[in-house]
């Protein structure tokens, strides 16, 4: 049997399934988890592969270290979606981390990564550091009142549950909670695919920060090319050099993919892609 990706109309992939470990309709969306014999286990949600036990180190060491190693001190983060776990794990990791908020619309993706995809998490979620809410991100934005230094949203499509963390609106209410040196980073796409993605982040945060950039990381599962992560900061700032990032990176322990070279190196963008930032 085999599990056929729906997020294009016109090209996809699929994946052998080998056996269903769950499957059910949440009040939110279609959840499954399967496991194959060359991904591991495989989330995916209304018919978009969200995540799998082979690569998803990839995708969440990049999308937690290159903004935590860019602040100068992240102390207070915020996770908006992440339900399986991963970007929290290596969130915890930071030693400067003091308090982590994770708000996910679905408390049953929590639940089930946790049975079925226990290495995502790896206990994260027992952590003390943690205020786990389930919620709307978008509605919890808006109504909070504290500060954060890193803004992580590692969200769906912008379709179903997900379309409201792609909007102007949200973007807006991301920048009143984030300090002064915040950081907001952001899944945007495939952009050999989902171009529409980077040119519509670029133009919405353009009144709210300085630094409007896109990072590039190939994540085996998320076909199409390499994945853009925006990098959204109030101010206009440099990054760390190789010498700072190499010296911070010593207190993460357990890294697979990320590296100093590759944080530095992934903002270095494709023509096709630079052609997409437009206002």
């Amino acid at each position: 049997m085999r599990y056929q990706e729906t997020l294009y109309a016109d090209w996809g992939q699929n994946f052998e399934q080998h056996e269903v470990l769950f499957e059910m309709n949440t009040d939110h969306q279609h959840l499954i988890i399967f496991s194959n014999k060359r991904f591991g286990r495989v989330m995916a949600l209304d018919g978009v592969i969200q995540t799998t036990e082979a690569d998803e180190f990839i995708y969440h060491e990049m999308m937690v270290h290159v903004p935590m190693l860019s602040h100068p001190n992240p102390e207070h983060i915020l996770i908006i979606g992440g339900g399986d776990g991963g970007i929290l794990r290596e969130v915890l990791k930071h030693p400067s981390a003091k308090s982590v908020t994770q708000v996910e619309i679905d408390q049953s993706v929590v639940d089930m990564c946790i049975k079925y995809l226990p290495n995502h998490s790896k206990g994260a979620f027992n952590d003390s550091r943690l205020n786990l809410v389930i919620d709307d991100g978008a509605k919890f934005v808006r109504s909070n009142k504290s500060q954060f230094d890193v803004i992580i949203t590692d969200s769906t499509d912008p379709i179903g549950p997900g379309e409201t963390l792609f909007e102007s609106h949200f973007y807006a209410d991301c920048a009143k909670v984030m300090g002064k040196n915040g950081i907001l980073v952001t899944q945007n796409g495939v952009p050999y695919l989902q171009g529409d993605e980077v040119t519509d982040t670029y133009r919405r945060w353009k009144p709210l920060f300085q630094t409007r950039r896109f990072y590039l990381t190939p994540v085996p599962t998320y076909a199409g090319g390499a994945m853009a992560m925006g990098f959204g900061i109030k101010q206009a700032i440099s990054h760390p050099s190789i010498e700072i990032l190499k010296e911070r990176v010593l207190s993460l322990n357990g890294l697979k993919y990320y590296t100093p070279e590759i944080h530095l190196g992934a903002f270095g963008l494709p023509k096709f892609v630079l052609n997409l930032m437009v206002d």
